[in-house]
């Protein structure tokens, strides 16, 4: 089973292959040349064309690096720490030497020396993975899998004890109805004890979605309407644990159960090649301090995305006037090991 372990954040040797990676390192190598073009200027009127000669050099360079490091990500993580860290400065120095000297051959009257620009490659490069090093320190597994345990408490106290108190409701005019209701509880605080590290299937997300919602249906009745619209996805893809109930819950605390009319809560599941989109729909009571608890949620939800996927996940929001769409997106492809 895939953990957080495996994910970006919580390796010393960067994934490489992942988005808010590229773009780290990206931001990291250009703020360089700008401090490099800064010190090489005799005034600040120069200074932005000495950063786009720098860059003419710089770019190339880099998308190379960035491209070879991408395909060797699996086998440098199955090297040592230091030994992989190493090969990447190797190449990050020596693809640098390779580029400058052809550069050189191309432009006879420069006077540069390969050898400068494989030292200046190589310290940006030891540079970048000091700075991924330290990240993961920061988003080590066990202070991740604390993060995650924290915020996937999000079952409400207060829908426990209205679930008991519909159950309760339940046992003497139709048992049977409150003993598959209790199992289904059940079922949803022990996916809220789950290792938060670990990834579910999207079968069992949806599953445990529709088990939460038979549950307000109870207390609710009628006023819940529920339409699932689940096109051609696979089951089997790996997401988060938690994802769809806390933000079913958020929709009928926030759109349904104030409505004295109640509403229908719709759930959209569409898959397009490696991305897998989650869309929930509600209506809104427009009730202040319920719209501000929505704000929470989707701020928890947010940071959970940021902890397992970096970059790679987008969470949007349409709040409109009589409607509450919260979309998500999330990568499909399997996370390396």
């Amino acid at each position: 089973m895939t953990s957080i372990r495996h994910f970006p954040a919580t390796h010393p040797l960067p994934d490489w292959r992942n988005f808010g990676v590229m773009l780290r390192v990206l931001l990291g190598v250009n703020g360089l040349a700008l401090i490099a073009a800064l010190v090489q200027s005799s005034d600040l009127a120069s200074w932005l064309g000495r950063y786009v000669e720098l860059a003419a050099v710089v770019e190339p360079w880099l998308l190379i690096c960035l491209g070879l490091l991408s395909l060797l990500r699996d086998a440098l993580w199955r090297l040592p720490l230091r030994l992989g860290q190493g090969l990447v400065l190797l190449l990050a120095g020596g693809l640098a030497f390779g580029l400058y000297a052809y550069w050189q051959s191309l432009v006879p009257g420069d006077a540069g020396s390969p050898w400068r620009a494989a030292l200046l490659a190589t310290a940006a490069a030891a540079i970048l993975l000091g700075y991924f090093e330290l990240r993961a320190g920061a988003f080590s597994p066990a202070q991740a899998e604390a993060r995650l345990a924290a915020l996937n408490a999000r079952i409400r106290p207060h829908f426990l004890f209205n679930s008991l108190n519909a159950v309760l409701s339940l046992i003497r005019a139709r048992p049977q109805q409150a003993e598959e209701a209790l199992e289904s509880l059940s079922d949803l605080f022990r996916a809220a004890m789950r290792d938060p590290g670990e990834l579910v299937s999207l079968a069992d997300e949806i599953a445990l979605g529709m088990q939460y919602l038979e549950l307000e249906k109870l207390r609710l009745g009628e006023r819940l309407a529920v339409d699932w619209q689940i096109g051609d996805v696979s089951m089997a893809l790996p997401i988060p644990p938690l994802m769809l109930q806390p933000l079913l819950e958020n929709a009928v605390y926030h759109g349904i159960e104030p409505a004295p009319e109640g509403g229908t809560v719709r759930i959209a599941l569409t898959q397009r090649g490696e991305e897998l989109r989650i869309s929930i729909t509600n209506p809104t009571a427009g009730q202040a301090h319920r719209a501000a608890g929505n704000q929470i949620a989707v701020a928890n939800l947010r940071e959970r995305l940021a902890l397992y996927y970096d970059l790679e996940a987008r969470l949007e929001i349409d709040a409109g006037e009589n409607i509450y769409e919260v979309r998500i997106s999330l990568p499909c492809k399997k996370t390396a090991r």
